[in-house]
């Protein structure tokens, strides 16, 4: 009897930790072209990838044999840089605002525009599960107001807006 107790509040626990979460919306559309280009991450909800950045973090995206490469790059502690290459994909009748992008092919991870300044200098980037996240500029530096649209728009998608850190400027 006991077993059956602590399997109830087991199911029902497991029931509070499984509250669905409201589907994330992405911008309506992205003009892939306008989009390629090196972006500099000036805040994050880093993923375990980026562990060892201190600075210096950015991401090109450019057309190379009909695809999307994705060239990430950053700065170690010890002041070498560290940088990997991927693919992006499109996610079909997304309007261009969801990538799947991989680094270590077969494996793909969601790559989706959820902000997107209509001038193209900075975006909020994220995933579904709002586990991860990215403010991006066209500058090293983002002014304090652009930054502040950015993080506001991710608190109202539910992102922790107190999570994300920080990067530091580029010198």
């Amino acid at each position: 009897m006991r077993w059956m107790a602590g399997l109830t509040a087991l199911v029902m626990l497991a029931g509070c930790a499984s509250t669905p979460v409201e589907p994330l919306p992405v911008v309506a559309s992205v003009d892939l072209e306008r989009y390629l280009g090196i972006w500099h991450e000036v805040a994050s909800l880093p993923n375990r990838f980026q562990s060892g950045c201190v600075a210096d973090t950015q991401a090109e995206y450019r057309r190379v044999d009909g695809a999307i490469e994705v060239r990430n790059r950053c700065r170690r502690a010890d002041g070498q840089f560290e940088s990997v290459t991927g693919v992006a994909k499109v996610v079909p009748d997304s309007g261009n605002a969801k990538l799947r992008v991989s680094f270590f092919r077969p494996f793909y991870g969601n790559y989706w525009v959820l902000a997107l300044d209509p001038d193209y200098r900075w975006a909020l980037v994220g995933e579904p599960g709002r586990r991860f996240g990215w403010v991006l500029s066209r500058t090293p530096v983002l002014p304090a107001a652009d930054l502040e649209a950015a993080l506001a728009r991710a608190a109202a998608l539910g992102y922790d807006r107190g999570a994300f850190r920080l990067s530091p400027p580029q010198p």
